[in-house]
């Protein structure tokens, strides 16, 4: 079972497309989850544009790349969130500061992004739904069980009918556990099958480090939701929690060691990626392996490569007999 080794490009936006593809052929990856940022994917052109998307196919042709899944995190956000101006910054600058604009923007753009997928020739777009109750996480001002059942019910209404174009084109939604988001823990995660009644089209992009420091144990969670994982991150993190720091982060930045963790580039980090390596062979799973590299204390270009070698010695098929077999007579 070789499954491919890819890297998610939203962390290198700012590399123009046709020079991070010549890159990551350089370093050895197998393909790519395209971002649908920078100049990466604009998915508005290429659901409408098949030169574009020629164009993006002869690219990735030329450096022996696939491209395995479409990225839409910063859309999938404002379809969920709303007059958060932190959004501003995911949004064309007509939108700025317009809460309605921005998620009829964003819902468009993620009826676009599943043409878009549908034209390149994947089959799963990987992102965030957004969540509107994520503002009450902490539970004072008292959270009452009405409004978490509000927050489910507006983003059922909210995305149903986006899934409902991803059937039409054949497209899935790898949804991505995290904080901000409507699932972002193991609990919230079953609420939120149970309330799209286990529709097919919503699956999970499986990444262990939001789950390792909120101490949920990543390969106890892919094996209890394995039929739902259609894409797997491939993510380290580190929790150092050293008696002044907190888990919540204190509001310091991603990088800096006085935060209770930190995301860690591949095997410098405590998720156990043989464990789950062999959840996803018991799963079957034979999608891509996708790189999703975040470590502010490491040089990117030195990172990927590594992350590259890390993910292809731990990428092992499982077994085709019984060790003990050879013992009998």
């Amino acid at each position: 079972m070789a499954r491919p080794v890819t890297i998610f490009t939203g962390q290198w936006a700012d590399v123009h497309f046709v020079e991070l593809c010549a890159l990551m052929r350089k370093i050895g990856y197998d393909g790519l989850e395209i971002a649908c940022w920078g100049d990466h994917m604009d998915v508005r052109k290429a659901a409408k544009d098949p030169a574009y998307v020629n164009e993006k196919k002869e690219v990735l042709k030329k450096n022996n790349l696939g491209c395995f899944a479409l990225g839409t995190h910063l859309a999938g956000q404002c379809v969920g969130d709303y007059n958060d101006p932190r959004l501003n910054g995911f949004v064309p600058a007509q939108y700025q500061g317009k809460p309605d604009d921005i998620r009829k923007w964003a819902v468009e753009e993620m009826m676009f992004s599943a043409q878009a997928a549908a034209a390149m020739g994947c089959k799963v777009i990987t992102g965030f739904l957004g969540s509107p109750i994520w503002k009450y996480f902490y539970s004072f001002p008292q959270t009452t069980e009405q409004m978490v059942e509000e927050g489910y019910q507006e983003i059922k209404e909210l995305w149903s009918p986006i899934f409902d174009e991803f059937d039409r084109v054949g497209v899935s939604f790898a949804l991505e556990v995290h904080p901000s988001e409507i699932a972002y823990d193991y609990y919230s995660t079953v609420k939120l099958f149970e309330v799209f009644e286990n529709r097919k089209t919503l699956g999970l992009n499986f990444d262990p480090s939001h789950l390792i420091w909120q101490g949920v144990t990543p390969h106890l969670f892919l094996r209890d939701f394995a039929d739902k994982v259609y894409h797997v991150h491939m993510k380290d993190a580190a929790v150092t929690l050293d008696g002044r720091s907190g888990i919540l982060g204190s509001h310091l930045p991603f990088g800096d060691s006085r935060r209770g963790w930190n995301f860690r580039s591949l095997g410098h980090g405590q998720v156990d990626f043989d464990a789950i390596i062999r959840e996803l062979n018991d799963a079957g799973y034979s999608g891509p392996l996708s790189v999703e590299w975040e470590d502010n204390g490491m040089e990117r270009e030195f990172g990927a490569a590594e992350a590259l070698e890390f993910v292809r010695k731990v990428n092992f098929a499982p077994s085709k007999i019984n060790f003990d077999g050879a013992m009998e007579n």
